[in-house]
């Protein structure tokens, strides 16, 4: 009698992390929050730690046809940071990890490590450690960050409530659009090297694919203002993706609403190009690394005139269920169809 084989596609990403929780058990009373949110929080005295990992894979995260090895770096960074800032913390060290094949040369490593650099001069990190090893496959990276927080300052996923507001940071949908571009110019060029990429027209998504930018500064401006968010997340997956751990974590359900969406004309025309749908690339999308994040109604009127702040709907019972109120009044049930792993 052969063997049961359970295929990792069978569980996904996120069915995989639970079926590794189940045989994990904290033994030690300073681990306040182990595997289940944007990062770890352990307690440092006054202070606690945030501790987040996260691997970018050669030919799986990154395409080194097109994203240039500094750029690469600040983002291998600034997708680890935006963890941090994704539990309402202010990253303050990093650690980094290389795997890399014969085929990379000492300056092509130092191209990388220049965007390293300028990430941890970007967002006030130190770097202090890490590993270098070989690799057959080419190049992995692996980031550790840590960041810090007061105790009571920390956001995590499974805070909101009833009737807080639904925030987002920024703008949604453009990573996922700059790289079909990305993929349609390399297509061009590998049947026709002649021809030359042409990208002047598709700088903002492009680069919001290639070069995130995590949101440390709205933590900042969240301190200066004295509003910790009932919940919060980091865009990684996509917005309905995200507000699937949200409601998950938190026992509720969600509406949002289409016009409150925000999405830059560039991301909007370039997807109406392309023929997709600019509204599911801003809820499916991922890779945006902007803020997901829920406030109670008393701290409305301190937000309410931000310019980078946008509120797309609020918090309902988990039995009203997850909806997208489209421009013509229909509620739409939601369905995350975040990026698949395996």
């Amino acid at each position: 009698m052969s063997e049961k084989r359970t295929e990792i596609s069978d569980l996904g990403e996120f069915g995989l992390i639970d079926h590794l929780n189940e045989k994990v058990i904290i033994k030690n009373s300073s681990t306040v929050k182990g595997i289940g949110d944007d990062a770890a929080v352990i307690e440092a005295g006054e202070l606690v730690k945030v501790v987040t990992t996260d691997l970018l894979v050669e030919g799986v995260h990154f395409d080194l046809s097109y994203a240039p090895l500094p750029h690469l770096g600040f983002k291998a960074v600034a997708v680890n940071v935006s963890d941090v800032a994704a539990m309402n913390a202010v990253p303050k060290q990093i650690t980094v990890s290389i795997a890399l094949s014969n085929r990379f040369s000492v300056e092509a490593i130092d191209a990388l490590y220049e965007g390293i650099h300028a990430a941890c001069e970007h967002y006030g990190v130190d770097l202090i450690g890490g590993d270098t090893t070989a690799s057959r496959s080419g190049l992995v990276i692996s980031v550790t960050a840590i960041g810090e927080s007061k105790p009571e300052q920390v956001s995590y996923r499974s805070g909101a409530k009833e009737n807080d507001i639904l925030c987002v940071t920024g703008d949604l949908g453009a990573a996922l659009v700059g790289l079909q571009i990305l993929e349609r110019e390399k297509e061009v060029f590998l049947a026709n090297p002649e021809m030359k990429p042409d990208l002047g027209k598709y700088t903002i998504v492009t680069g919001r694919q290639l070069k995130p930018d995590a949101r440390v500064d709205i933590i900042h401006e969240l301190r200066e203002m004295e509003v910790v968010p009932t919940s919060m997340m980091d865009i990684s997956d996509g917005l309905a993706s995200e507000i699937f751990h949200i409601c998950k974590a938190s026992g509720v359900g969600a509406t949002i609403y289409e016009d409150k969406l925000p999405i830059d004309k560039q991301t909007f025309d370039t997807a109406v190009e392309l023929n997709l749908d600019p509204i599911t690339c801003v809820m499916n999308g991922g890779e945006d690394y902007e803020l997901l994040f829920t406030i109670d109604q008393k701290d409305f009127a301190k937000l309410e005139k931000h310019p980078d702040i946008h509120f797309i709907g609020h918090i309902t019972k988990s039995e009203e269920g997850k909806f997208l109120v489209t421009k013509s009044g229909t509620a739409v049930q939601i369905k995350a169809q975040g990026w698949k792993h395996f």
